[in-house]
């Protein structure tokens, strides 16, 4: 039988009243909600330093509209608002229910905290080795510990850092008790975790087109259906806005992935073997997924103190702007030194002049700067006013990717307060086969016209700590085979200028229709460091949809 997930939370801070439409919009089974974007940890930690909660309480005020209702109805609710204390937060739910006259068998998931731990600090993306003291350090888990609380009856499970498809993954292995052998459909589960993850992402939120989208302000929350074999249903409730479709479906499958293999605790899932088709108005099937064993490493998400930063932005309109722009430089160094800081960020975007200075020192990164940037108002360029009054500086945190063997984390798993037997079952037998490659013809010379690469392709981007990744699809074979001999790491650079100083890998995912690009350092130390106006680069999909490209004229829309 079909099991259906809902998602009724795609961050910390997406729309409260999620949970009780997922609930009482039509039959569900699990009601799941992400948490824990790469940037929550930290925030939470600075909760927590603060005297607040270390865990998101956002998700009690959800559970209080749905908790009876879910009770009544048999839906079992799994999320990772846990983040820095699942005991806090399994508590917490406790309290809510003792409140409300029920009694929920409420489970929670620990093992992935391992600060003050001896860990191997090397940096995954560039082999750094962190000197400074980590202020959290959290294991990805996967979706094994929470079959585990499922299947000892759990009404709620609450977990900390586990992947964001864990929370498909979990429900799925305790519905169809998946061994780890069961590669393909423990990949079909990630990857129909992945879709649902963001919440309206999957839906018609942040479209490329989104002009095709109806009543996006109501978007519906995807549910997937998924089934014994690991294949699944993207969907959503009949009567909510929004949009469920193979172009839907594709955005969010290209969001914040790097290679064609994408690693998990449970399974590697080959997205170069997924196959979407439509299976009826706001349906898409989503089968034929691949997985591989997982990698006998977890990755664990390191986050520290970097220091303070401060940024002032000036306004430079009429003419000259370049000039402008140098004149209003050479008047704030002259007031305070450009050396006096660890690291200065200059980014000149007509009409905006952003100066962003960081270092370990608050007192040198706050007004000492601000002020000698307003000192500068009536010795400066001409028409010179900001958008940032001055002010004190604030602390950056920096998030630090590092891998650590699998056997060194050890989840657990409470029931009711009480700690219940659990242990990771031996890995599957290692499989690996090669990727598929596309099969392209050539386009050769054909008659083109300039126009926005948008009109043809759709991209969505995002980020992977310090890493930007840009997936860009079309719809169908041909037009395929034109952007896959087109889109060049060299043609992007050239479409975006900006990322010329930037390592960048492209994979291709003739299946979706789709490349993929991953450009390293662009966000330099994560988004919590980042000086980029847009740190987590949500745009960069959009700048490269504007920028001008040669289309095939029989390509291209009426």
């Amino acid at each position: 039988m079909t099991l259906r997930i809902a998602n009724c939370s795609g961050f910390y801070g997406d729309r409260l009243s999620a949970a009780r439409e997922q609930v009482e919009g039509g039959p569900i089974d699990v009601l799941t909600g992400d948490w824990l974007a790469e940037l929550t940890m930290l925030i939470l930690a600075g909760n927590r330093l603060k005297g607040r909660p270390g865990y998101a309480p956002t998700f009690l005020k959800q559970l209080e509209q749905v908790l009876g209702t879910c009770l009544d109805e048999g839906i079992k609710i799994v999320t990772n608002a846990g983040g820095l204390d699942p005991a806090g937060c399994a508590a917490a739910v406790h309290e809510l229910a003792a409140r409300l006259g029920l009694s929920p068998k409420v489970a929670h998931v620990t093992g992935d905290d391992l600060t003050g731990r001896e860990l191997d600090l090397v940096n995954a993306d560039t082999g750094e080795k962190l000197a400074a003291t980590p202020l959290t350090a959290n294991a990805y888990l996967g979706g094994r510990p929470i079959a585990a609380a499922l299947s000892a009856g759990a009404d709620v499970v609450v977990t900390g850092r586990v992947t964001d498809a864990a929370l498909v993954t979990g429900p799925g292995i305790w519905r169809y008790g998946w061994r780890p052998g069961d590669l393909d459909a423990l990949a079909g589960s990630v990857v129909a975790g992945h879709v649902i993850e963001c919440g309206c992402q999957a839906t018609g939120g942040n479209y490329a087109f989104f002009q095709e989208v109806p009543d996006l302000a109501h978007c519906g929350f995807p549910i997937a259906e998924l089934e014994a074999d690991g294949s699944a249903v993207i969907t959503k409730h009949p009567g909510t806005g929004g949009l469920v479709s193979i172009g839907t479906v594709t955005a969010q499958l290209l969001y914040e992935i790097g290679a064609p293999r994408y690693p998990g605790p449970d399974v590697v899932a080959r997205f170069d073997t997924i196959t979407l088709s439509d299976d009826g108005p706001d349906r898409v099937r989503i089968s034929g997924v691949r997985g591989e064993a997982p990698p006998d490493t977890l990755k664990v998400a390191v986050n520290y103190l970097g220091g303070y930063r401060n940024t002032m932005t000036l306004v430079l309109t009429g003419l000259d702007v370049a000039d402008k722009a140098r004149v209003a430089e050479e008047a704030i160094w002259a007031r305070v030194p450009r050396d006096s800081f660890d690291q200065v960020d200059v980014s000149f975007d007509p009409p905006l002049l952003r100066i962003t200075v960081m270092s370990p020192h608050q007192e040198v990164a706050g007004r000492r700067f601000s002020s000698a940037v307003v000192e500068t108002g009536l010795a400066s360029y001409p028409g010179f006013y900001g958008l940032t009054p001055p002010g004190n500086a604030s602390p950056y945190g920096v998030y630090w990717p590092v891998l650590i063997p699998a056997v060194q984390v050890n989840p657990e798993v409470h029931l009711d307060g009480v700690r219940i037997p659990y242990e990771e079952p031996p890995p599957a037998q290692a499989r690996r086969e090669e990727l598929r490659r596309p099969s392209a013809p050539s386009y050769g010379d054909r008659p083109t016209i300039r126009m926005p690469l948008g009109r043809l392709a759709g991209a969505r981007s995002g980020d992977k700590g310090g890493n930007a990744n840009l997936g860009v699809w079309v719809a169908g074979a041909e037009p395929y085979a034109w952007l896959a001999g087109y889109l060049t790491v060299e043609r992007l650079k050239e479409l975006l200028p900006h990322l010329a100083p930037y390592a960048v890998d492209r994979y291709e995912l003739p299946n979706l229709h789709a490349l993929n690009f991953v450009v390293h350092g662009l966000l330099g130390r994560g988004v919590a460091a980042s000086p980029r106006l847009d740190p987590q680069a949500k745009a960069l999909g959009e700048e490269l949809r504007a920028a001008t490209a040669d289309i095939p004229r029989h390509l291209t829309p009426d």
